[in-house]
């Protein structure tokens, strides 16, 4: 995207750098990561790096208002309430599409956001390692907020364990050695101490939560939750003793309603150059667009693209019951912004990662996650056996260059 960096970066990339830099990172956690980590990270010029800071406070705008959480309420899923919710998320990803606008320059345009965890811990150990192994420019960073590594750690740490021992913290998901984002688990077992623990190996015993290690039972205080509720609905094979929404004597670090709150659910209540037209399908009263072609139909209650109809017509939209339960969202369409050494163009998605801890008025700017794709959508099916596409990081231009 700064085209000097970017053509002195092509220049000097090889196949046995991008091997070396995989070695380390699969050495380092000892196994190989699942999903593609991509050639190379991408630099951002300082105009589009302005826009991004804007886009994310249009939005944090909108979130840190008092009637916020009731303009959410119906967000939340008939029996999926979870008992002692915080005043506001701890996590926040906000992500965007790379587009171009009717200048030409480079924008970005919001394709959704997630009052969720996401690869906080592991996104600082790519970063490192892409700047050890690639001639990076020293003076980019892929941290916001003033924020060094050992800054961002310490206060990652202090989001997660909330001053509690980190035994006494769980990292919570689905069989977390099976998903294909452990490696941040490990990352975050690395740098806290945290254990990752499947949700059907937690014990209750009256309002406490317990699970087993080194033949003992270890009480557990506070959650770190990366349990997707539309994964764990889908798994009745699982036997558990503690559901999401049981009335326990535990803290959340992330508590799971405002992954309902902040999500496709609440982009209707946004109003900035970049958040595309979004609307519910029932605000419509029947009267949809004449060019449905130019929309993206989406189911709020689903995750990772479920149900998602990309190629909207009339029947699809006539068709649906639920009509408040779809959002309308306007087409945009990702630049190729980042160009491959074979001349190909990249699409780019860059997600904003924030931390808000107790006591701030905001959510605090952190860093960031980069997702490339040469196919028709981001997404491991349009990508399939092509290279330069995949996870990343991006390094900012600082303001003083």
């Amino acid at each position: 995207m700064i085209p000097s960096i970017r053509n002195q970066f092509n220049q000097q990339f090889t196949d046995q750098k991008y091997k070396a830099f995989l070695e380390e990172l699969f050495t380092r956690f000892g196994h190989e990561i699942e999903f593609r980590i991509a050639e190379t990270p991408v630099f951002i010029p300082k105009d589009l790096k302005n826009r991004l800071f804007e886009a994310c406070d249009h939005i944090i705008d909108v979130i840190i208002q008092p009637d916020f959480m009731a303009k959410t309420d119906r967000a939340i899923p008939e029996g999926k309430n979870v008992p002692h919710e915080d005043k506001h998320a701890q996590f926040l990803a906000i992500d965007f599409a790379i587009c171009e606008d009717s200048d030409g320059n480079l924008t970005p345009q919001l394709i959704e956001m997630q009052g969720f965890p996401s690869l906080f811990a592991f996104q600082d150990v790519i970063s490192e390692t892409f700047r050890k192994h690639y001639a990076c420019p020293p003076d980019f960073d892929h941290l916001f907020s003033g924020l060094t590594s050992e800054k961002y750690r310490e206060l990652l740490g202090r989001v997660i364990l909330n001053g509690h021992n980190p035994e006494n913290v769980v990292l919570m998901d689905i069989e977390p050695e099976l998903q294909k984002t452990k490696v941040d688990f490990m990352a975050v077992n690395e740098f806290f101490g945290v254990p990752s623990v499947c949700i059907s190996k937690l014990k209750k015993h009256g309002r406490k939560l317990f699970y087993e290690a080194d033949g003992r039972d270890i009480e557990v205080k506070r959650i770190y939750n990366r349990v997707i509720f539309d994964e764990l609905d889908r798994r009745t094979d699982l036997n558990l003793q503690f559901h999401m929404n049981d009335d326990v004597d535990v803290e959340w670090a992330g508590h799971p309603n405002w992954f309902f709150r902040i999500s496709k659910f609440s982009m209707p209540l946004l109003d900035s150059p970049y958040v595309p037209e979004t609307k519910y399908l029932s605000d419509y009263n029947g009267n949809f667009p004449t060019d449905l072609e130019n929309y993206v139909l989406k189911p709020l209650f689903s995750f990772a693209g479920s149900g998602v109809i990309y190629d909207v017509k009339a029947e699809d939209v006539n068709s649906i019951q639920d009509s408040e339960n779809y959002i309308l969202q306007k087409k945009i369409y990702y630049a190729p912004a980042l160009k491959a050494p074979d001349g190909d163009g990249v699409k780019t998605e860059i997600r904003m990662l924030f931390l808000w801890p107790y006591g701030a008025e905001r959510p605090i700017a952190c860093t960031n996650l980069i997702r490339f794709s040469k196919g028709v959508m981001m997404g491991v099916k349009f990508n399939h056996n092509k290279t330069w596409v995949g996870g990343s990081t991006a390094f900012f231009e600082p303001e003083t260059n």
